[in-house]
C-alpha cells in the first residue's frame, strides 16, 4: 500500500505524511512544475505542467489497496474505480455510495459558474479543527486499509 497525495496546494500533506509514517506506509507527493515540494519522508514526483497532468499521473500510479488524498472528485472517482481508497482534505471519505452525487454537484456548480448568473462562495479558511478532523479520519482510513491488506495475506 502507498499513499498518493495530489499535493498541488494541498493543506494536509504534512498531517498525512506524519500519520502514514507512524504506520510505516510509504507516501508519494505528486505536484506540477509550478510547485516546489520537499519532504524528509515522502517521495516527491514532479510532473510536467499541463491540464490534469498530475491527476493522470496519480491515477496511472495508484493500485488496488492504495490511498489517495485529493480534493478532485474526478480523481477520487477514478481511484475508487481502481480499487483504491480516497479521502478529501476535509476528511470526508469518497465511496462508491457518495461519488456519483459529488460528481453531479461538481457538474452543476461548473454549469452555474459558466452561466455567469450565480456566484458560488469558495471554501472557508482552514482551521486547526479542520486539521484535527482530517487527521482522525485519515488515520481511520489507513488502519482500515492496513487491516484489509493483512487479511488478504
Amino acid at each position: 500500500m502507498t499513499v498518493y497525495i495530489d499535493a498541488d496546494a494541498c493543506p494536509v500533506t504534512r498531517i498525512a505524511e506524519r500519520i502514514a509514517k507512524d504506520h510505516g506506509v510509504p507516501v508519494m507527493l505528486l505536484c506540477d512544475t509550478n510547485h516546489q515540494l520537499a519532504s524528509d519522508y515522502s517521495t516527491v514526483k514532479v510532473i510536467g505542467a499541463g491540464a490534469d497532468a498530475v491527476d493522470i499521473a496519480l491515477i496511472n500510479l495508484c493500485r488496488r489497496g492504495d490511498v489517495v488524498v485529493t480534493q478532485d472528485y474526478g480523481v477520487a472517482a477514478l481511484a475508487l474505480g481502481k480499487g483504491a481508497r480516497a479521502i478529501h482534505q476535509s476528511g470526508k471519505w469518497y465511496t462508491d455510495r457518495n461519488i456519483d452525487g459529488l460528481l453531479m454537484e461538481r457538474h452543476l456548480a461548473g454549469k452555474a459558474r459558466r452561466s455567469g448568473k450565480h456566484h458560488l462562495k469558495g471554501p472557508s479558511k482552514r482551521t486547526e479543527e479542520d486539521g484535527r478532523r482530517f487527521a482522525e479520519s485519515f488515520e481511520k482510513l489507513i488502519l482500515e486499509a492496513l487491516n484489509d491488506q493483512s487479511s488478504v495475506l
